[in-house]
Formats: C-alpha cells, sequence, structure tokens
C-alpha cells in the first residue's frame, strides 16, 4: 500500500530563511514547526523536504554545508521526538547552469516524483507546503494538494496566483494551522 507525505519547502516554512543559509550553526526552527510535524506524523505522513538551493551553483555554499543545514534541521527537530524522513534539494540555477540541469528546480515537480518513487507515495493522498508561489506551482504540477504559508507574502503575489490559476488549496497564516487543514481534510473533514 502506498504511502501519503507532506512535502515542504525548507528556508522560509520550516526554519529561518536569513538568505542562502549554509551554515548549521545559523538553523532557527519557526515557532510551531515541531509540534505540526509530529501531529502529521501521529497522521502516518511521510515528511519529505523539497527545496532548491542554487547557492551551491552561485558558489555561496557547498553540497556538503546544504547538507550540514539539513541535519541540524533533524537534530532541532528530534528534541520534540519528530524528523524529516528525506531531504531533497536542486543545486542548481538557470544562470548558472543548462537546462537540462535545471529540471529539478521547484515548479518543476521532478524532485517530488523523485521521493514519490523513493517511498511509493501516493500523490493523489499528499500535499505541499510552502511559502513561496513557485511551492505551490511544484505541487499543482506534481497532483498534490496545495497549502501556502503566509509568512512573508504580500497580498498582491498571493494574487498572482489567481491570476496564473494556481490558486492553493488553502492559505495558513502558519505551520500548526496547515496542519489542521491537512489532517482535517485527509480524514474528510471529520
Amino acid at each position: 500500500m502506498a504511502n501519503h507525505a507532506v512535502f515542504f519547502d525548507r528556508d522560509g516554512t520550516l526554519n529561518l530563511d536569513p538568505g542562502y543559509l549554509g551554515e548549521a550553526e545559523q538553523v532557527v526552527l519557526l515557532p510551531g514547526v515541531a509540534e505540526a510535524l509530529l501531529r502529521l506524523k501521529k497522521e502516518g505522513f511521510r515528511i519529505v523536504v523539497i527545496s532548491n538551493q542554487s547557492g551551491i551553483a552561485r558558489g555561496y555554499f557547498t553540497a556538503k554545508e546544504v547538507d550540514a543545514v539539513n541535519r541540524r534541521i533533524n537534530e532541532l527537530l528530534k528534541e520534540s521526538g519528530v524528523t524529516v524522513d528525506a531531504f531533497y534539494y536542486c543545486p542548481y540555477h538557470p544562470d548558472f547552469n543548462t537546462p537540462e540541469e535545471c529540471r529539478c528546480r521547484k515548479p518543476s515537480p521532478q524532485l517530488v516524483f523523485m521521493a514519490a518513487r523513493d517511498f511509493d507515495i501516493d500523490l493523489g493522498r499528499s500535499y505541499f507546503v510552502g511559502d513561496m508561489i513557485s511551492d505551490v506551482e511544484c505541487g499543482i504540477n506534481a497532483g498534490v494538494k496545495t497549502i501556502l504559508l503566509k509568512n512573508t507574502l504580500k497580498e498582491e503575489q498571493i494574487s498572482g496566483l489567481l491570476v496564473k490559476d494556481k490558486l492553493p488549496n488553502f492559505i495558513a497564516e502558519n505551520l500548526i494551522d496547515a496542519s489542521d487543514f491537512i489532517i482535517k481534510d485527509f480524514s474528510g473533514g471529520n
């Protein structure tokens, strides 16, 4: 039987986004993240992070440093009894790499599809949560339900999704709000 999952963006969704986070010591989880992930895990969801990490292509940090940041996120989460099952990231950027290399960049669903294969995930029973328009578009492109975190988005950015006919299934104030929606929606609204 296939699994269900919640795919998450990383920076600005799970942790503070200082811009090109390449140092594990700088990881700060956003409020409520551990609680939200723990609730989703208890409902049987796999937790998978899908992120663009163009700082590698830009020379700001290495893949090894991105892996260290990801490990640090899991170390901090583990203190609350939860961890991310897998991290997938695209290290490329169109200014520095070929179009073929950049095929993994969100809003492409390529990394979601890779995770679905690796973990036998049923995308029709899964969700994508992020704080950027590209996260919503990636989720739509992958065929999963989408949740947009307001965080720092301005109303005109959210309105931009309407123009593109790419509205998320839900707009959440924070990750607790997003997890409430997912759990209620997944159980059929009971």
